[in-house]
């Protein structure tokens, strides 16, 4: 994105949506390493935007990822509209800029590994986070 290739660092928060808990990691352009930071399950969708409005007031990210959710051959399912739902309104409530990771293989990448199942929610975020860093290829 040549507007941001002047910028020094930019901070980026990324989140795995789901409907019942959603991940959150940081990082920045510099590093391009996504920092699990917190998985958000409270019981209602104003509580969760919340807790994500205190995360957004720490971190101060100057832009928002979320993955979408897709099958296997790549076609969308009921969470790919959710998840989009959930990025829009990222985007209404707070006016920051939102962008999109296929995020198709992340939980399975790390369900595999006995060491992050205990915050897989947030490790997915910093998964997802990671591919934004590859696929903008901020270091060019």
């Amino acid at each position: 994105m040549p507007e941001e290739m002047g910028l020094p660092e930019l901070t980026v928060m990324a989140f795995d949506f789901g409907t019942r808990r959603i991940g959150v990691a940081v990082g920045n352009t510099l590093t391009q390493v996504g920092q699990p930071l917190k998985t958000v399950s409270e019981t209602s969708s104003d509580a969760s935007f919340k807790v994500i409005e205190g995360l957004l007031r720490e971190w101060q990210p100057n832009r928002l990822v979320v993955g979408l959710p897709y099958h296997p051959d790549g076609a969308e399912h009921d969470m790919s509209a959710k998840a989009r739902r959930f990025g829009n309104q990222l985007h209404g409530r707070f006016q920051l800029p939102v962008d999109w990771v296929d995020e198709r293989y992340t939980s399975a990448v790390l369900e595999g590994d006995p060491n992050m199942r205990d915050n897989l929610d947030a490790q997915s975020a910093a998964l997802i986070l990671e591919q934004y860093f590859l696929e903008k290829n901020w270091m060019s």
